[in-house]
């Protein structure tokens, strides 16, 4: 693939402490992903923000404040995690969907797609810029406009399960499964909403542990053992 997206979650971020940054778990996330864009593959990338908040976190506060709250979350991330990856020696850039001073830059394909020409790792912050709709949706949404070839998503498990097996320890893993399978049978990979985008703009998705030694390397190099959502 030329051109790909990789979804990490905020929680995973965190590693042990579960909040915040882990910056060794940050960096050795960073060192992968320079092992890959060496290659010459384009790397765009979205973070969740649960390591610091979910968007109904609060029952207590407006939804849409509360998404917006954590809008704000992933672009903390983004901006960490961005100088991570520069401090490893790759070159970056934090796109938005709404004006957020200079510490960004305000989305446009155009603009995106020039940086991933000149080998930037771009990253897609702040999701939608819209609530009610989460990372998962905006990943697949930026994937799809900036004709990306597929999506990694980088999860706390290693692929897609027909229960969760956390608390079913005879749940099975799927070394493959249909997109329409996974709105069928609820299987939660990605909300709703991005599953049917998926299926309807033919949007394939590589689901993955991230815990795993040399996971992303090993994902995105051919040696993929996690789960295959086709489309």
């Amino acid at each position: 693939m030329k051109r790909v997206f990789l979804k990490l979650s905020g929680e995973a971020l965190a590693g042990e402490k579960h909040t915040g940054f882990d910056e060794p778990t940050v960096t050795e996330v960073a060192k992968q992903v320079k092992q890959i864009a060496d290659k010459g593959i384009q790397i765009g990338i979205v973070i969740g923000g649960g390591n610091f908040w979910r968007g109904r976190t609060s029952e207590t506060i407006d939804r849409p404040k509360a998404d917006q709250i954590g809008m704000l979350a992933t672009i903390m991330n983004c901006i960490y995690v961005s100088e991570i990856f520069r401090s490893v020696g790759m070159e970056t850039e934090i796109f938005t969907p709404f004006l957020c001073g200079s510490m960004t830059k305000l989305f446009s394909k155009d603009e995106a797609d020039k940086c991933f020409h000149e080998g930037k790792i771009v990253f897609f912050a702040g999701g939608t810029g819209h609530p009610y709709f989460s990372t998962d949706t905006g990943i697949v949404l930026r994937a799809i406009e900036m004709e990306a070839e597929g999506i990694y998503l980088a999860k706390a498990i290693d692929g897609v399960y027909d229960s969760d097996p956390k608390l079913n320890p005879a749940a099975k893993k799927y070394d493959e499964v249909s997109i329409q399978e996974v709105i069928d049978q609820k299987l939660a990979v990605v909300d709703l909403t991005a599953s049917i985008m998926c299926m309807e703009n033919k949007m394939p998705m590589y689901v993955f542990g991230l815990n795993e030694e040399n996971s992303i390397v090993k994902a995105l190099s051919g040696e993929f053992n996690g789960t295959k959502v086709t489309v």
